[in-house]
């Protein structure tokens, strides 16, 4: 299984390739700032997404700002309505809350297929 992204101190980035610039680059996932890097080989890539990081936690310092955390734990899910009863009606089945009941498939689901 190849793997399209580059881990940081806690911070994820994508990696993509521009075969008309000849040059791969990516940004930070799971924050609303703004973190972009690039580089024209995989170690220059890695290297600007380590850099980028570590700027981004110095310039939150200058301006003295929290650097925002990344998978916070929380996201929204949009549903079929019908799908969201079918959850609702599952979770009070085995007496848990909606978000738990969710978080026990996701976290089955998961298991089952990276096993």
């Amino acid at each position: 299984m190849s793997k399209n992204y580059l881990k940081y101190k806690k911070y994820v980035g994508t990696v993509q390739f521009d075969a008309d610039d000849r040059i791969f680059h990516g940004h930070v996932l799971g924050i609303n700032d703004v973190i972009s890097f690039e580089g024209s080989s995989v170690a220059e890539l890695e290297q600007d997404f380590k850099a980028a990081i570590d700027d981004y936690f110095e310039t939150c310092r200058k301006i003295s700002k929290e650097p925002e955390k990344p998978f916070k734990g929380a996201f929204n899910l949009r549903l079929d309505p019908s799908l969201h009863e079918i959850l609702v009606t599952g979770a009070l089945s085995e007496g848990k809350t909606l978000n738990a009941f969710v978080k026990d498939v996701l976290q089955k689901a998961f298991s089952e297929t990276h096993a």
